[in-house]
């Protein structure tokens, strides 16, 4: 999908069912707005399911001050224009209360965003506005004067958050990091231990990964085979999505096909509207013409190099699991049997080692080794298909859930014994 080709009114209905359906604000909460070329304003309606919004409800304000619509705009809407006239570079504005933002909007605290490389690079530099009434002229005044400093994500004090961008998608992609990366610091926090933060150095190395220059070529002809695996990719990346395993631009898939090339996710392009044609096709350390892949594509490439017997690989960002990414704790998989069944040992790499050593790195995997957390990065999951691989990742992100929300019951966690994992070992032949 094209997003900037959608109709401002569309793109409004379209990322307010996004954040109204990922449980980050409620019926009658948060507003969009999006400033048009000629000065308008389209904004959501005051009080209306944004659930079940559509195109006609969404509201104009003309450059006049002319409202046209058939509800009321946002009651919000002065903080919108007040923004716009004080940073006409930016052209969207987006305003939700999800929990874990309202959780730190509680008690005065911005979310660490060098815990996870992606956050710092997207949300930028964060402050807290005051808190007013909302729809007054004293918050409008309070954002706006956060916003003139030229910072473009603001808490709001015992309310939720404020994002400007250039465009809507942009301030919605930012706005999901943030929320994640508030998500994943309460989890480590319930976790226990400390949090660590990437180094400056790190964050540095971060900066320069990008998709490598890959030789292009042009598929002549597509098997069925192929065609089957992006179909089956697409619904799983979607799925990834909708279970918050993936963000809108974080997240890749591979497979590798039974000639020995393998499909990617494409870099830059939004998980939850993936088709199959916007699947990029590796052949012979070759890239699809006119495509990106994944910025991890050497680290896909090295995995089906050295084992014969795993055909996809997933690198994802859990909240959960990632919570021992950003933590010193040790994630063991004698939980419940499924748990050692499918994960076996999880061990933890550095920082970097999927883009700075993705040789080495691939040499660490096996069928008994199928899956690794990295730390401040990333989790993985390799797989003998599709759906094993897939399994393996979302065992691993509810078995760390279960080990989190332990943390807040009185009591100790006790893990399968020795003999007990024995005797799965022995009953499963692993």
């Amino acid at each position: 999908m094209n997003f900037s080709m959608l109709h401002p009114a569309d793109q409004i209905v379209t990322i307010m069912n996004r954040i109204y359906y990922s449980g980050m604000t409620t019926m009658t909460g948060g507003n969009l707005s999006i400033k048009d070329s000629d000065g308008t304003v389209w904004i959501s309606p005051s009080g209306v399911d944004k659930g079940n919004l559509r195109r006609e409800d969404i509201m104009q304000i003309k450059p006049n001050g002319e409202i046209i619509g058939i509800h009321r705009p946002s009651v919000e809407y002065p903080f919108h224009l007040g923004i716009y006239k004080r940073r006409p570079d930016l052209g969207a504005v987006l305003h939700a209360h999800p929990p874990a933002l309202v959780a730190f909007s509680l008690i005065r605290k911005i979310p660490n965003t060098s815990i996870i490389p992606d956050a710092k690079l997207l949300c930028g530099e964060i402050s807290i506005a005051a808190y007013a009434c909302p729809g007054s002229a004293q918050l409008g005044e309070n954002i706006s004067k956060e916003f003139e400093k030229g910072i473009n994500t603001v808490l709001l004090e015992n309310h939720g958050v404020v994002v400007g961008a250039k465009d809507l998608f942009s301030a919605f992609m930012n706005f999901e990091t943030l929320d994640y990366l508030a998500r994943l610091e309460i989890n480590a926090g319930t976790l226990g231990g400390v949090i660590h933060s990437i180094s400056d150095k790190h964050m540095e190395m971060f900066k320069l990964k990008t998709s490598p220059q890959l030789e292009s070529f042009h598929p002549v002809v597509r098997s069925s085979e192929e065609q089957a695996v992006r179909r089956d990719m697409c619904l799983l990346i979607k799925r990834a999505y909708n279970e918050q395993l993936f963000t809108s631009e974080q997240g890749t898939f591979s497979c590798r096909l039974s000639d020995g090339s393998f499909i990617i996710t494409p870099a830059g392009k939004d998980r939850a509207y993936l088709e199959p044609e916007d699947l990029v096709l590796i052949r012979d350390g070759k890239c699809e013409a006119g495509k990106t892949p994944s910025r991890s594509v050497m680290f896909h490439m090295s995995m089906y190099e050295q084992h014969e017997d795993i055909k996809t690989v997933i690198v994802a960002h859990p909240p959960h699991l990632m919570a021992f990414a950003v933590t010193d704790n040790v994630f063991d998989a004698r939980l419940i049997p499924e748990s050692y069944i499918a994960l076996k040992t999880i061990r933890k790499f550095p920082f970097g080692a999927t883009f700075m050593q993705p040789e080495l790195l691939a040499k660490e995997f096996s069928l008994k080794n199928p899956v690794s957390i990295i730390e401040n990065d990333c989790a993985i999951a390799a797989g003998t298909s599709l759906t094993n691989a897939f399994d393996r990742l979302e065992v691993m992100e509810y078995s760390a859930k279960s080990l989190i929300q332990a943390k807040s019951i009185v009591g100790d966690v006790i893990k399968i014994s020795d003999e007990e994992v024995e005797e799965i070992e022995r009953v499963f032949n692993l």
